[in-house]
């Protein structure tokens, strides 16, 4: 930030730095941390199981992740236009593994799951 001085000359002052090394990171933990402290237990319990439903998928899918990736590096600033095809092949493959009928099915079979991660919020 900067302020006027009284002779009108434009001092700079210090800025606090992040400890992290990358400040996007620090500001999704953040971002993260105040919205699971605002979730019902029950609903926190259900946005991790979700998370987990996603990572499962990102899983299933890094072979096109891989490759998107891969033409993203070597095209740079290009990749709008030139990785067209890599990212319709990430979008397929997510939107198979992370369709709500999966959602769905995945909760049923973590439902116990969810009722521990329930339990153990609570405590």
């Amino acid at each position: 930030p900067l302020f006027l001085h009284e002779t009108n000359l434009i001092i700079p002052t210090s800025t606090p730095t992040m400890s992290s090394s990358n400040p996007n990171e620090t500001a999704g933990a953040i971002k993260d941390a105040g919205r699971e402290s605002r979730l019902s237990f029950r609903k926190f319990a259900e946005h991790q199981l979700r998370n987990e439903f996603k990572q499962e998928a990102m899983k299933k899918c890094d072979i096109q992740l891989s490759a998107f990736a891969d033409c993203a590096k070597t095209e740079g600033l290009m990749v709008i236009f030139r990785c067209n095809e890599f990212k319709s092949a990430v979008d397929e493959c997510l939107a198979a593994y992370m369709s709500n009928e999966r959602w769905e099915l995945y909760k049923k079979e973590h439902a116990a799951d969810l009722e521990s991660k329930v339990i153990s919020s609570k405590n």
